[in-house]
């Protein structure tokens, strides 16, 4: 009698747990590509990639994380190869490379004008390609420069303290010059994070070039980068840039990258939103955000980030949207823009936010995103060699190299790539 008790619960469980085995064997899975951002990133996109898999009866999310210094460099690759996952990451200004390559498919078919009326118009028109949208984020950016308020009214520099008075570029001269008689023996005046790779460059030096009143691509025809990226406006850019270095207020070896601007060796750090929860920590209320400067043709910042897509060799493309539309959800994308600084993508998220509300520690990344203030970079095919253009012309700069030569390298890497587009 035992045994037969025993055979008969053995039986009954097996009976209960088998369309539970059988509806996880069946889930179909989804391959997702995801770029090696920070650590608060990755723990919030695990997260939710875990709890997607979790609530999903239907599909599971397989990811893979890949380096972010050659990111791009490895899904051409991928494409190329016919093995791109279903679900892709990746910085906003590629959409039209991947767009006009064939890599991507649509959205329009699958968003709610629910989602799209509380989404930043910033974010819809980074991934809206011919009228067709193509990609949505989480965030979007926030550029300026991080400032140690306690250094800056050391050096008796004055602080702006919103868009109505950035310093001009006199102003931004006198500050680094005051601000040089206040650093540590092996300190600097400014960390311009030479430590990173690849898009960095582009992003954070082409608002400088703009406002200068040169660009990093003519704009009217996006069919040639000679006379604006080695124009005597981004010239004049180059030879001030390239002073800052010469002068030593500036480094390409910075002594403890991680820890400069925390420890107080650098009283200014141009960086974005991903820095100010590390900032924050280290000095407090001691942090200040300081709008771009003008150098002569007005303040301009950047914008756009990193957003999803469904790619054009995904087999799964519903169960990939049931994945965006998870991450696309009010308590995700607070939850990643709590773990990075970014400016979340959803307006119902940020009118929520203290920290983007006037007197917030970031509503200057509000404004920018909504006073015309941030340029979104290059829609055009060209732009990852605009981005390895961008990197090479200012590291050759850092490192005292002409700067005519150096800007005219740039133009003919971006203009040989244009070529091979037409072909």
């Amino acid at each position: 009698m035992k045994a037969l008790r025993l055979l008969v619960l053995v039986a009954i469980i097996v009976a209960v747990a088998l369309p539970v085995t059988v509806a996880a064997q069946d889930k179909q899975e989804v391959s997702l590509w995801f770029h090696s951002g920070q650590g608060s990133e990755r723990d919030a996109l695990d997260d939710q990639i875990t709890r997607f898999n979790e609530a999903s009866d239907m599909y599971e999310i397989v990811p893979l994380e890949v380096p972010e210094g050659n990111y791009n460099d490895q899904v051409k690759a991928a494409a190329l190869a016919g093995e791109l996952p279903c679900v892709l990451d990746f910085d906003g200004p590629n959409v039209y490379n991947y767009v006009f390559s064939g890599d991507l498919i649509p959205l329009d078919a699958h968003v709610s004008e629910e989602l799209l009326a509380d989404v930043l118009p910033s974010i819809i028109a980074q991934g809206t390609v011919e009228g067709q949208l193509w990609s949505l984020g989480q965030f979007d950016s926030g550029l300026g420069l991080w400032a140690n308020k306690a250094m800056l009214v050391e050096a008796g520099v004055r602080i702006p303290e919103g868009l109505e008075d950035t310093w001009t570029l006199d102003e931004f001269n006198a500050a680094l010059d005051a601000l040089a008689g206040v650093v540590p023996e092996d300190g600097y005046v400014i960390d311009f994070k030479f430590t990173y790779e690849g898009e960095w460059y582009s992003y954070a030096f082409g608002p400088w070039i703009r406002s200068f009143g040169g660009d990093t691509i003519d704009k009217d025809t996006m069919a040639t980068a000679e006379g604006v990226l080695n124009g005597p406006e981004a010239v004049a850019f180059g030879e001030w840039f390239q002073g800052l270095f010469e002068k030593g207020y500036a480094t390409a070896t910075p002594v403890d990258p991680d820890a400069d601007f925390n420890e107080g060796r650098v009283p200014l750090s141009y960086a974005g939103h991903w820095m100010y929860n590390t900032y924050k920590d280290a000095l407090g209320d001691n942090l200040v955000l300081i709008p771009q400067p003008d150098f002569g043709n007005g303040a301009v910042t950047g914008m756009g980030s990193w957003n999803w897509s469904i790619t054009s060799a995904c087999e799964t493309p519903d169960g990939a949207w049931a994945f965006i539309d998870w991450i696309m959800q009010p308590d995700n994308v607070k939850q990643m823009t709590d773990g990075n600084g970014a400016v979340p993508s959803l307006i119902s998220v940020l009118e929520a936010d203290a920290r983007y509300a006037p007197g917030g520690d970031l509503y200057l990344y509000f404004r920018q995103l909504t006073e015309d203030i941030a340029v979104p970079r290059a829609a055009t095919a060209a732009y990852p060699a605009i981005s390895t253009a961008m990197s090479d012309a200012i590291n050759a700069l850092a490192r005292g190299e002409d700067v005519q030569a150096s800007l005219d390298a740039a133009v003919d890497t971006i203009d040989s790539y244009i070529e091979t587009l037409d072909q």
